[in-house]
């Protein structure tokens, strides 16, 4: 019966997400729309889509506690990376970076969704992994965002895995040779618990608090394109560490 109850209690609260990401959405529509439609108000829209994921990540009754090794330079570029298992995962990012705004990596299936696909179509780039050509056009995307001072967001693991014993999947390539060709540092965010609290699987989840660590940049200056695997262990290695402490800590809890 009690699991039967947090079922439903979990479903509800999950459909409350969905609700709460479109009123605030319409709230900010006006301003919204203003935003997206050229590069040169990007920087607005950026700071608008940190209002939204503020009031959606607290209004879930989400909290997180964050441990920072190094502040990053203002306006400077970066590649930030972070692990992957849930929807809450954007919003972190978005509350997280403050001075360096960024523009997402994502998936061409999410611009489906009724109204957030449209303003997502419209500012992140978009990537369909079985098209070689969209591979392709996210780097020349890339470099055009880059050009013009904006950092890049991507989740390396590519998407994420229906297998839940993996708690931090293998990595793709693409942010590594990004940050190689651009040569812009790489900033390792690791985020825990979110697969617990809020999955893409329905009937599962709480609100919670985030234990987050964001690392000093790793370098890439000098670096070539051979260097790109021993870049992507070093990140994986750096991400994976508190990922399975904090996993061992939850199953314990």
């Amino acid at each position: 019966m009690m699991r039967y109850l947090q079922t439903f209690f979990s479903s509800l609260w999950r459909l409350w997400f969905y609700i709460l990401m479109i009123i605030v959405i319409l709230a900010l529509s006006p301003i919204l729309l203003f935003t997206i439609w050229s590069d040169r108000t990007y920087k607005y829209f950026f700071q608008l889509a940190r209002i939204w994921a503020y009031i959606v990540f607290y209004g879930l009754g989400m909290r997180y506690h964050i441990e920072r090794f190094q502040q990053l330079e203002r306006g400077k570029s970066y590649m930030f990376i972070a692990n992957h298992t849930s929807m809450l995962d954007i919003m972190m990012m978005l509350i997280l970076v403050k001075d360096n705004p960024f523009v997402f990596v994502g998936k061409k299936e999410l611009s489906k969704l009724p109204i957030f696909g449209f303003i997502y179509k419209r500012t992140c780039i978009l990537v369909d992994r079985r098209d070689a050509k969209s591979k392709k056009q996210v780097f020349e995307s890339a470099q055009d965002r880059l050009s013009k001072g904006l950092s890049i967001c991507i989740f390396p693991e590519g998407g994420v895995t229906d297998d839940r014993t993996i708690i931090l999947d293998s990595f793709k390539d693409g942010a590594f040779r990004l940050a190689i060709d651009h040569q812009i540092p790489i900033v390792p965010i690791a985020f825990g618990h979110l697969r617990h609290y809020f999955p893409f699987v329905w009937g599962i989840g709480r609100p919670g608090n985030v234990p987050v660590k964001v690392f000093e940049p790793i370098e890439t200056i000098g670096l070539t394109i051979e260097d790109r695997k021993q870049l992507k262990d070093k990140a994986y290695n750096l991400l994976y560490q508190p990922v399975a402490q904090w996993e061992e800590e939850f199953s314990k809890s």
